[in-house]
C-alpha cells in the first residue's frame, strides 16, 4: 500500500499545492496573464518559427521537448546512490517551488519580449558581458546535449532493433497529422485517435519485423555511427522545417506515446502495488557520488528543475503561444507532469526491480536486479525491465519483453524530440548572438549546418565522454542563471522577486558546491582528469560572475528600464 499512497499523494500534491495554490499566487502577484494581449506568435507570425498553436498541441510540443530522458535517468541514478526517500522529496519540493516556477516565468518573460531567448533577455537585464558569457556557455551545453542524445538514441536502436521501425515511422505519421489539422481543419480528436492507432500498429510491426544492422557496418560506417549520422541529418532537417509541419504534431503525438506507457505503468502500480525494494536512505555520503548535498540535487535534475527548460521556453514555446492565458497549463502544468513521470519512475524501478534477491524465489537478478541491470545496461535497461516486470504482472498476456520495449520506445521517442528541438534552439542563440557580428550566421541553414557539424564531431570522436560527468551540474547552472535573469527582470518591472531570487541563490550555491566537489575528485583521483577538473573550475567562475552581475543589477538598475513596450507586451 505504500506504493499507492506515494503515487496518489504525489499527484494530489502536484495539483493542489503546485497548480492550484502556488501557480495561482504567481499569476496574481507576478505574471498577471492578459488574454487580450497580442503574443509574438500572432504579431510576428512567419509560418516557420512563429506560429500560433492550439493549446493541446503546444502542450505536447513543450512537454515532449522538456521531458526527454531527464525525468527517468536522474531519479534512477539518485535513488541508486542515496535511496528513494530523499530523491522523492526533492522531486516534489523542487518541482513545485523551483522547477515549475522557472519554466513558467522564463516562458512569460520571453513572450513579453518578442519571443527572445533567455540569453537575449540577459543582455537587457544584466548587461552585454553577462549575455555574451551566458550565450557561449549555452551553445556549448546545447552541442553536448545534441551529441549525447544522438549517441544514446543510436545505441538504443542497435540494442533493440525492434524499435527502428516505430521510431522513424512516427515522422511521416506526424506530418500527415499536421497536414490534416492545419490544412484540412480536421477535428483534432478524430485525427489524434487515428494517428495513435497507427502508432500502435507501428509498434506491433516493429516487434514482428526488427531491423538489425550487419556487424561490419553500412556504407563504411559502424552500426553506431550509421544511426548517429542518420539522427544528426534528421535533427538538422527537422529543425529548419516550419514548426506546424513536423515539430508540433510529432511532439504532440509523442506525448501520447509517453502518456500511454505511463498510464500502463500507473495502472500496474495500482494493480500490483509492489513493495519498494530499494533502500529508503543509503547514507549521507556516497562512495561514488559524494555527499547527499549538493550531489543528489544535481543528479535528480529534470524531474525537479532543469535549465534546458528555459531554453525551450524562450526558444520554441514562446514563439507558438497563441494567448497568455495558455501559459500556465502549458508551462507550469507541463513541468508538474514531468514530476509525475519522475515519481512513477521511482516507483516502477524501485518496485519492479530487486535490491537483494528474494529468498525462496527463482529470480534472475541479471534481469530484475536494480544494481545488476544498472551496471550491465545502464538506466535504459533498468527502467525498461522495472516497467516490464510490473506491467507483465498486471497483464500476463503481455510478455515481459514486449512491455519493456514499450517503455524504451517511449524514451527513445522523446530523445528524438529533444534532438531537433535542441538544434533549433541552438540555431536561435547563434543567430541572436554571433549573427550580429557575422551576418552569415543569420542564415538559418548555415547556422543549422554549423550546429549539426559541431555536434557530430563531439559525438563521433566520443569527446563527450570526457565532459559528460559534469553535465548535470552544468544543466543546473543554466537554471540558476535563468532564475537570476528572471529576478533582475522582475525587479526592474516592479514585480516581487522572492519567487525566483531565493531559488536562484539556492541553485547557485548548490551548483557551486557540486562543481567544487567534482573538481576536487577529478584533480585528486589516482588518475586525475585535468580536463574535467579545470572545466569544473571554469564553470564555478561563471556561476560567481553571473551571480555578481545579477546582484549588481538588482542593486542599481532603474525600476522601469525593463518594462516591455505595449507592442512587446
Amino acid at each position: 500500500m505504500l506504493t499507492i499512497t506515494i503515487l496518489i499523494g504525489s499527484i494530489l500534491f502536484f495539483y493542489f499545492v503546485g497548480y492550484r495554490y502556488y501557480a495561482g499566487r504567481l499569476d496574481r502577484e507576478v505574471i498577471q496573464p492578459d488574454g487580450g494581449q497580442v503574443t509574438p506568435a500572432v504579431s510576428q507570425n512567419d509560418g516557420v518559427d512563429y506560429v500560433p498553436s492550439q493549446p493541446f498541441v503546444l502542450f505536447g510540443h513543450n512537454f515532449a521537448s522538456i521531458a526527454g530522458a531527464g525525468p527517468v535517468i536522474g531519479p534512477i541514478i539518485a535513488m541508486h546512490y542515496f535511496g528513494w526517500g530523499l530523491t522523492l522529496f526533492w522531486i516534489l519540493v523542487g518541482n513545485v517551488f523551483i522547477g515549475a516556477v522557472h519554466d513558467y516565468i522564463t516562458l512569460m518573460i520571453s513572450v513579453r519580449n518578442r519571443g527572445s531567448s533567455i540569453a537575449e533577455i540577459a543582455e537587457s537585464s544584466m548587461g552585454i558581458r553577462a549575455k555574451s558569457v551566458f550565450a557561449i556557455f549555452l551553445v556549448l551545453a546545447m552541442l553536448l546535449v545534441v551529441a549525447v542524445f544522438g549517441v544514446v538514441a543510436a545505441k538504443t536502436l542497435i540494442a533493440q532493433p525492434e524499435m527502428v521501425f516505430p521510431t522513424f515511422a512516427i515522422i511521416p505519421v506526424s506530418m500527415i497529422l499536421g497536414w490534416f489539422i492545419y490544412k484540412k481543419n480536421c477535428n483534432l480528436m478524430i485525427a489524434s485517435l487515428i494517428a495513435v492507432a497507427v502508432l500502435i500498429l507501428n509498434i506491433y510491426i516493429g516487434f514482428k519485423l526488427p531491423i538489425p544492422l550487419p556487424e561490419d557496418g553500412v556504407l563504411g560506417f559502424s552500426p553506431l555511427m550509421f544511426w548517429f549520422v542518420i539522427l544528426m541529418l534528421y535533427a538538422g532537417i527537422a529543425s529548419v522545417l516550419p514548426v506546424q509541419i513536423l515539430l508540433q504534431p510529432r511532439d504532440y503525438l509523442s506525448t501520447y506515446v509517453l502518456f500511454g506507457s505511463m498510464s500502463l505503468g500507473i495502472l500496474g502500480l495500482l494493480w500490483v502495488h509492489p513493495e519498494i525494494n530499494t533502500p529508503v536512505f543509503r547514507g549521507a555520503v556516497s562512495d561514488v557520488q559524494g555527499p547527499v548535498w549538493p550531489m543528489l540535487f544535481v543528479l535528480v535534475a529534470c524531474g525537479a528543475v532543469s535549465g534546458f527548460h528555459s531554453l525551450v521556453a524562450g526558444g520554441t514555446t514562446s514563439k507558438q503561444l497563441a494567448t497568455e492565458t495558455h501559459g500556465k497549463p502549458i508551462s507550469y502544468g507541463g513541468m508538474l507532469t514531468e514530476g509525475v513521470v519522475a515519481v512513477v519512475t521511482v516507483l516502477l524501478v524501485g518496485g519492479g526491480l530487486y535490491w537483494v534477491a528474494p529468498t525462496g524465489g527463482n529470480v534472475d537478478m541479471a534481469t530484475l536486479g536494480f544494481r545488476e541491470t544498472l551496471q550491465s545496461g545502464g538506466w535504459i535497461l533498468a527502467f525498461g525491465n522495472g516497467f516490464g516486470n510490473v506491467v507483465h504482472q498486471m497483464m500476463p498476456m503481455l510478455s515481459f519483453t514486449f512491455a519493456s520495449m514499450i517503455a524504451v520506445l517511449a524514451l527513445n521517442t522523446f530523445v528524438l524530440t529533444t534532438l531537433d528541438t535542441a538544434v533549433r534552439i541552438t540555431r536561435f542563440i547563434i543567430q541572436e548572438s554571433l549573427g550580429r557580428k557575422a551576418p552569415v550566421f543569420q542564415n538559418k541553414y548555415i547556422a543549422t549546418i554549423a550546429v549539426v557539424f559541431l555536434a557530430y564531431l563531439i559525438g563521433a570522436t566520443e569527446g563527450w565522454q570526457k565532459i559528460w560527468p559534469i553535465f548535470g551540474a552544468t544543466n543546473q547552472l543554466i537554471a540558476a542563471v535563468a532564475l537570476m535573469v528572471c529576478s533582475t527582470y522582475l525587479m526592474a518591472a516592479g514585480k516581487p522577486t522572492k519567487y525566483t531570487l531565493y531559488p536562484a541563490v539556492f541553485m547557485i550555491i548548490t551548483t557551486i558546491g557540486a562543481l567544487a566537489w567534482q573538481g576536487y575528485k577529478f584533480l585528486t583521483a589516482p588518475e586525475p582528469s585535468y580536463v574535467l577538473g579545470f572545466t569544473a573550475l571554469v564553470l564555478i567562475a561563471l556561476a560567481i560572475f553571473v551571480a555578481s552581475e545579477g546582484m549588481q543589477a538588482l542593486k542599481g538598475r532603474p525600476a522601469n528600464e525593463l518594462q516591455p513596450t505595449p507592442s512587446e507586451a
